[in-house]
């Protein structure tokens, strides 16, 4: 028998580009996605169930399916998407019920990888160069999405100790920057005026949305347990990061940022998060040794994921997007799915 393996958050932009590419590996069988909405992008194989916000239908999943691993790709990073109530819903409760159901007396569960992020360090001007996995942030958390994450590590650090038979995986993600992810970041980037903090020129460390792809199949492929930074080499400046691009700054005063940009947010016109405001500040560095000693091998660095941004998004000025959309019908799933009539030998099933 092949893999099984369980997504969680399958209608996010990580859960559908990592179930499609699960679907391509011969050596999976199963793959199950759970998400509160349908998927946003084609998938052959891949079941969805729908499931709440906290996951409370994921110990029968298991029990029910025999799942292997688990891919949890629906942790919360951007604090402008949802109210603190429904991020700690999700974040918070929906991790201690993945791993309620991971423990379960029978579970079949032996590998777990949780896609995390490096606003675990905060940023201050205090922080190393290079956060290595052992440091620990130098500041007090100052945002609900900091706290959340937090908090799902020290859930992290917990299972891992009770459940030595299950080979768990944490990967934390510096800023991600890709032709179809959409993120605070490259909000800011994309404004007619970026927004910079007068006074301070951060260092940003970015990575290319196909290596968040590759890292987490990296982590679900071998086995690697513990903690891991995933970014590229190398940092850039943000004033390097606007010319780039080609954007000009708009400087905006070192305190009470929230204050000058809420006009512009009752207009809809600009959201900065919280931890966006502060990383604009100070940055942040986080050392990648550790992952790439582990054998993964990076296709950018930080300078080049950047370069294939830009030119993702000349090359759509130029051609334009025509990628239709995609609308989840399950009658139409089922239809590709199980129908006798859909040609089935071509991919070798």
């Amino acid at each position: 028998m092949g893999r099984r393996v369980l997504i969680t958050g399958l209608s996010t932009f990580w859960g559908g580009r990592l179930a499609q590419a699960l679907e391509a590996d011969p050596d999976v069988d199963v793959i199950i996605g759970l998400d509160t909405r349908e998927p946003r992008v084609k998938l052959e194989r891949t079941e969805y169930v729908r499931s709440d916000e906290n996951y409370s239908i994921l110990s029968r999943i298991v029990k029910a399916t025999g799942v292997d691993t688990i891919a949890h790709t629906f942790l919360v990073v951007d604090s402008t998407q949802m109210s603190s109530r429904a991020m700690h819903e999700i974040n918070v409760i929906g991790t201690m019920n993945l791993f309620a159901a991971a423990s379960a007396a029978g579970s079949t569960v032996r590998r777990v990888v949780v896609k995390s992020a490096s606003l675990v360090y905060g940023s201050s001007p205090k922080d190393p160069y290079w956060f290595r996995e052992t440091d620990r942030r130098v500041a007090a958390p100052r945002t609900r999405v900091e706290r959340s994450l937090l908090e799902v590590e020290s859930y992290v650090r917990d299972f891992a100790r009770d459940n030595p038979h299950v080979c768990l995986s944490l990967l934390r993600f510096c800023n991600v920057v890709g032709p179809d992810i959409a993120t605070p970041l490259l909000q800011a980037l994309s404004l007619p005026f970026a927004p910079k903090v007068a006074g301070y020129d951060p260092r940003f460390q970015l990575i290319h949305e196909d290596d968040v792809v590759d890292a987490i199949l990296f982590a679900l492929d071998h086995e690697v347990p513990g903690i891991f930074n995933v970014a590229g080499d190398g940092q850039i400046p943000w004033s390097e990061m606007m010319a780039i691009v080609g954007k000009r700054g708009i400087p905006m005063p070192p305190f009470g940022i929230a204050a000058v940009t809420s006009p512009l947010r009752r207009l809809g016109l600009v959201d900065l998060a919280p931890e966006l405001i502060e990383l604009l500040k100070y940055g942040r560095g986080i050392d990648n040794r550790r992952f790439k000693d582990a054998g993964f091998e990076y296709r950018y660095t930080s300078a080049g994921a950047l370069a294939a941004y830009v030119e993702a998004e000349r090359l759509r000025r130029t051609v334009g997007d025509r990628d239709a959309g995609y609308r989840y019908e399950e009658d139409v799933e089922q239809f590709f799915r199980h129908s006798p009539a859909v040609l089935r030998d071509q991919r070798g099933e």
